[in-house]
């Protein structure tokens, strides 16, 4: 029976991998004429623009008398066709070797790309200089939000010669006499708003995924396999020589335990061989408690390692989420007042490179040791505790002599007094 629950999950599996892997290769191979056809698609809505609505000339104020929204809409939808195109056509070159150069339709395709968009590039400077700085990094569905997204600037950026409270100061001030004011702090609102729900989403992307990765791949075939290598009838009960010690004292408990209930007359006076009798039963109690265990710890290896590889595939296949995570993360670090950020590094640092840290250290390389099934040792424990922290705390102070006093003056002065 588990024998035959074994073979399906396996045969499952089997199946689910290569129609996954069948799906990845139709979706890689057909990249560049998907993003050709993208990227044809859009030039054909921006053609079908100028010839509906501008006489066939180009979408600019002077082309046609209409009203300043109106000429927003179809100016939005301008910037949002060639932003498909500009990606598109980096996704193609990305994967064009993969195709027939010599095929005369998708040349005339790229031909009449390339007439449409000629006569905005220059026009469009500056969006094509932020889809050349960011092709690197951002996927391949950047659309107009996203762009938009991008182009506001992070609270991490780099200022000049002007202290940042100063120049942030001014041009806050200078902002707010503009005529378009108002409809600017809405646009940065809803900027700002997007960014916190991704950043949120991709930051509960990254942990529930490999959470459930891990617990899913280890109920579904690690342990069956695991189960089905080790077998039944295994000698190897113990993984390390601690698990057998534990398994030696509880033994030892319950057959103490048996004979103080006899000699306090709590129970009728049990003969030695029904002692031994329920001691060999309780035996094989903790055998089999303690064979699961090295069962669930071996395959919290594997279940590990593949719930690695699922957090790399996230990451990997959500870099423009990174960059809006960076964002969110810069703007709460920067948002904080300097006695806040003195706070917060006084506490992560005597957390983790403190006076009470080793303690900390040792319940968490104990449970890790656990977890994998490993002896934890104390020689190796200590050994972790006299070298690591010491390492981390020469970068924290690194940190704090070489960006902390450049980032943020004040910070560092208010940093100085706490510790004294």
């Amino acid at each position: 029976m588990k024998e035959s629950y074994f073979i399906q999950n396996v045969r499952l599996i089997r199946q689910k991998t290569t129609e996954y892997w069948r799906f990845f290769n139709r979706w890689f191979f057909n990249t560049p004429e998907r993003a050709i056809l993208e990227a044809y698609q859009a030039a054909q809505a921006i053609q079908n623009i100028e010839v509906n609505q501008f006489n066939g000339k180009k979408i600019a104020p002077e082309s046609e008398n209409y009203t300043e929204n109106v000429m927003a809409f179809w100016q939005g939808n301008l910037n949002r066709n060639l932003a498909i195109i500009k990606v598109r056509l980096a996704e193609f070159q990305l994967g064009s070797k993969l195709v027939n150069t010599t095929d005369t339709e998708l040349l005339e395709k790229l031909k009449f790309i390339d007439e449409v968009i000629c006569k905005y590039i220059a026009h469009n400077e500056i969006n094509t200089s932020i889809l050349q700085i960011n092709l690197q990094t951002v996927e391949p569905d950047t659309n107009s939000s996203d762009i938009d997204i991008i182009k506001a600037p992070f609270t991490s950026q780099k200022t000049g010669v002007l202290p940042r409270s100063i120049g942030k100061t001014v041009s806050k001030i200078t902002n707010e006499f503009t005529p378009k004011a108002e409809a600017e702090f809405v646009r940065n609102y809803r900027i700002s708003r997007n960014r916190t729900r991704r950043s949120i989403k991709f930051l509960l992307m990254l942990i529930i995924v490999p959470l459930l990765t891990h617990h899913f791949s280890k109920q579904l075939l690690v342990i069956p396999l695991v189960e089905h290598v080790r077998g039944e009838n295994t000698v190897q009960i113990f993984m390390n020589s601690e698990m057998e010690e534990k398994a030696l004292h509880e033994l030892k408990n319950f057959e103490n335990l048996l004979k103080m209930k006899t000699l306090l007359q709590q129970t009728p006076e049990i003969s030695p061989e029904n002692i031994t009798a329920q001691v060999k039963n309780k035996a094989l109690e903790v055998a089999k408690d303690f064979r699961n265990q090295s069962s669930s710890a071996i395959s919290n290896v594997f279940a590990d390692l593949i719930s690695l590889i699922s957090f790399a595939i996230v990451v990997a296949f959500n870099k423009k989420n990174i960059i809006f995570f960076q964002s969110f993360i810069d703007e709460i670090v920067y948002g904080l007042s300097d006695s806040a950020k003195a706070f917060l590094i006084i506490l992560l640092t005597d957390m983790f490179v403190g006076f009470h840290s080793p303690h900390g250290w040792e319940i968490l390389l104990e449970g890790i040791a656990k977890h994998l099934g490993l002896s934890a040792t104390r020689s190796g424990i200590f050994l972790f505790i006299a070298t690591f922290p010491v390492i981390l705390n020469t970068i924290f102070k690194y940190w704090i002599f070489r960006y902390l006093s450049r980032l943020s003056p004040s910070a560092l002065a208010t940093l100085k007094e706490m510790d004294e």
